[in-house]
């Protein structure tokens, strides 16, 4: 998927089918001179409903459509019978999609079950015909409902990635390429900050025959929260990740004080992030020699109390078994 098909935030109009009017037909045959009502009730105009599917990731193929209709229900006809219901709309979308009114900003439904379906828009309700406002003092009710409006709506659709290892670190901590390296994924890689600009997801084959599935998010920076870089974009990917994994590369100057950054950057745009169980992965520790890593180890355990950490090289193939494993344990503890 290209960079510019990764859709993750989107505005629609919904406008639901308005009901079908009822009939006031009355019987007319040849040898029962006064029948009586026998108009049938409108039908039922069509809903537009939501619905989960998993093999969608993104809400590009919703990109051109902005205005989205259900058809109106059919008008009642004679011998009681009822106008035909209007073509309910189905709009697939992602697990993950949260679906707000525009206008409140009021969280409507989250879609987080593949076939999962919710009526943003309900079809209007056929009227009644006037078979049903027969009575011993008025046999030949002339008069039927109308059917019932439809409803329009303003809905935004906001995609929240389903992970369960999210990957927190600056641009260049290497994220991209431990995916690549852990995953079948194929994000973009090179040497400049914010190669990464969508969410890259990867499944991780894990011993006997397990699975988990992590999701590369584009760089933050300091300052994020106030608009730099790519700011706060992405970051409502990682608010359905069950852990957080933060990417460190062992030549930063000071590795504590980047953490806090990110650490705060998440606090400012989300506090409940701060809830979520965190690991830290020292990235690029190819670049240490052994006597060196001893020293940095002993160091990260005083600055990290409490905090589990692992060194990885992605590059060299080093420590990634054992991310693997406190990734899992803290999975399934």
């Amino acid at each position: 998927m290209t960079e510019g098909n990764f859709v993750d935030y989107i505005k629609i109009h919904l406008a639901s089918g308005k009901g079908g009017k009822g009939s006031t037909h009355l019987r007319r045959e040849k040898y029962i001179p006064k029948g009586g009502p026998d108009g049938g009730d409108g039908g039922r105009g069509g809903h537009i409903i939501i619905k989960g599917n998993k093999n969608l990731w993104t809400l590009f193929h919703l990109k051109f459509k902005r205005h989205i209709k259900a058809t109106h229900g059919g008008d009642g006809g004679k011998q009681t019978s009822t106008g035909a219901d209007g073509q309910d709309q189905f709009i697939e979308v992602p697990l993950g999609t949260v679906i707000r009114d525009t206008k409140t900003n009021k969280v409507l439904k989250e879609i987080t079950e593949d076939g999962e379906a919710f009526i943003a828009a309900e079809g209007g309700k056929g009227g009644k015909g006037n078979a049903h406002f027969k009575t011993s003092t008025n046999q030949t009710p002339r008069y039927a409902q109308p059917g019932i409006d439809g409803q329009e709506v303003d809905v935004t659709l906001e995609l929240k990635i389903l992970a369960d290892v999210g990957l927190v670190g600056f641009p260049n901590s290497g994220k991209s390429t431990l995916l690549s390296v852990i995953t079948a994924a194929k994000p973009k890689i090179a040497d400049y900050e914010f190669t990464t600009l969508k969410p890259n997801l990867g499944i991780v084959k894990y011993r006997d025959m397990k699975t988990f599935v992590v999701a590369d998010i584009p760089g933050i920076i300091e300052g994020a929260a106030e608009g730099r870089g790519l700011g706060h974009r992405f970051l409502r990917h990682i608010e359905r990740n069950s852990t957080l994994l933060f990417l460190i590369p062992a030549d930063a100057k000071d590795l504590r004080k980047e953490y806090d950054i990110l650490l705060d950057e998440l606090r400012r745009y989300n506090p409940e992030l701060l809830d979520k169980d965190r690991l830290i992965a020292i990235s690029k520790s190819d670049l240490l020699d052994e006597e060196l890593k001893t020293e940095l180890n002993q160091e990260l355990e005083q600055k990290f109390k409490g905090m589990k950490f692992v060194f990885i090289s992605s590059v060299a193939q080093q420590g990634l078994e054992e991310l693997k494993d406190m990734l899992w344990v803290n999975l399934n503890q």
